[in-house]
């Protein structure tokens, strides 16, 4: 299924918000500058209220220099219960904030690891919102 095509903004389908509250892996695409991209496997949130993704990340790491110069962004995950079940979002960074940034990591932390976040910060934490502009999704059952 595609949504976004249409010229509506698209939405984070209903049926797949359950990716978010389980230990799904992201792989996050933002470019370098010279127009290479850059993929990592993230931890994800989701902002139902405002149909937003959440990556959280570092000032000083690559994704966040990426998108401070290109706002353009990718998500892909797979449900960890059925690899042929996807959701893959491409859109903008509309803001990258450090306001709750802490507190965030360690609310995916407990998700992730069922405990606060355990590495050292070693710049300042950050949460880029992640507005849709295309979304796709598979769900073969």
């Amino acid at each position: 299924m595609l949504a976004g095509d249409s010229g509506s903004v698209p939405e984070i389908p209903a049926e797949f918000h359950d990716l978010f509250e389980k230990e799904t892996y992201a792989h996050v695409v933002t470019m370098f500058p010279n127009g290479m991209p850059h993929v990592t496997p993230v931890w994800i949130d989701y902002d139902p209220e405002d149909d937003r993704l959440l990556v959280n990340t570092e000032r000083h790491r690559c994704k966040a220099k990426n998108v401070s110069k290109n706002p353009a962004i990718a998500a892909s995950m797979t449900d960890p219960d059925d690899p042929y079940r996807y959701l893959s979002v491409t859109g903008e960074v509309e803001e990258m904030t450090t306001e709750g940034a802490r507190e965030h990591i360690d609310e995916l932390s407990q998700r992730y690891f069922g405990k606060d976040y355990p590495v050292e910060i070693e710049s300042e934490r950050v949460v880029l919102r992640i507005r849709p502009e295309r979304v796709f999704t598979a769900n073969p059952n």
